[in-house]
Order: structure tokens, then sequence, then C-alpha cells
């Protein structure tokens, strides 16, 4: 990670988890990885607070793409404004996301959305419910986001089952 291959990069602020949060995301997705550590210094500790030699900063990749971690303290909490979406293309998939967020504290929300244990926002869903929901036979498509609109844990076999008329 020694340079910056996208122009975007995702900034988490945490209260002191940052390191933790990145490590835990990393543990859940393949192919990730934690990169540079940036620790606070005595250098503007008065307008900081941080505590030399915890950490500030943190960058780590999760399947690809980067992210990074900041450690700003209480001030701002992560709200449902933001998510991160988690196509999946099986149930097994959606399934294993769904459990692995949520270990340690997390919570199930509706319409396959849920909150980690830090308090972050992630939509977990089949990736072949969009061209479900984007399909030009709008009987099928409002099937299919009827029967989403019942579900917390989104079930790719009822969607589907919904969205074909069965």
């Amino acid at each position: 990670m020694a340079t910056i291959k996208q122009k975007i990069t995702p900034c988490l602020w945490f209260d002191g988890q940052a390191e933790e949060a990145a490590k835990f995301y990393v543990s859940v997705f393949k192919n990730s990885k934690i990169g540079r550590i940036i620790r606070y210094s005595e250098v503007g500790q008065e307008i900081h607070g941080g505590k030399p030699g915890s950490v500030l900063a943190i960058e780590f990749e999760l399947d690809g793409q980067p992210f990074s971690g900041l450690n700003g303290g209480p001030i701002f909490k992560f709200s449902e404004a933001i998510s991160f979406q988690v196509p999946c293309d099986t149930q097994d998939e959606i399934d294993y996301y769904w459990i692995k967020l949520q270990e340690g504290g997390g919570s199930e929300s509706d319409c396959g959305w849920l909150k980690d244990r830090f308090g972050l926002s992630w939509q977990v869903f089949p990736a072949a419910l969009l061209g479900m929901l984007a399909s030009s036979d709008r009987q099928k498509a409002d099937r299919a986001i009827a029967a989403m609109l019942k579900m917390k844990k989104l079930d790719l076999a009822a969607l589907q089952r919904a969205f074909d008329g069965k």
C-alpha cells in the first residue's frame, strides 16, 4: 500500500477504536490487509489530546477497496446516512456477512441492513436483487420489493420466488 491507487478513499472516524475496527474488518473480508499505522506524537497534544504513541490513523484494504480509520475522538458518530453495500452471489455469502459483521455487539435492521459493533451501517444483499428491482416488469419488481420489506436478513430464494410470482 505504498501508493494510493484510487482517488477516493473512505475515511472512517472512530473514538479510539480505529485499529480494532480495521483488524475486525480485515478478518471478515477476504483479500484484505492492514497498511500503514500513523501514531500520535507529542506535537500538538494540547490540541488533539491523543496519547503519544497511540494510533492516530490506520490504512487498510478490504477486498481491494482502500479505507482509512481515524481516531478523531467522541465528537462524531456513524449514522445510517452512510453505509457500505456488500452484494452477495449466494445465500451462503449473505449468511456469512450477516453473521460476521454483527459479531461482538452489532445489530440487525430491516431490508438487509445491519450495524456492526462500531456503529457502522452495512447493507448485505443478493446481487441479483438489483436486477429484480430494476426489472421493466413492474409487477415482478413490486413483488420483490414487497417481499424484501418484510425481511431483516435477505433470503435470496424467497426474493426470487416473489419476483417469479410463486
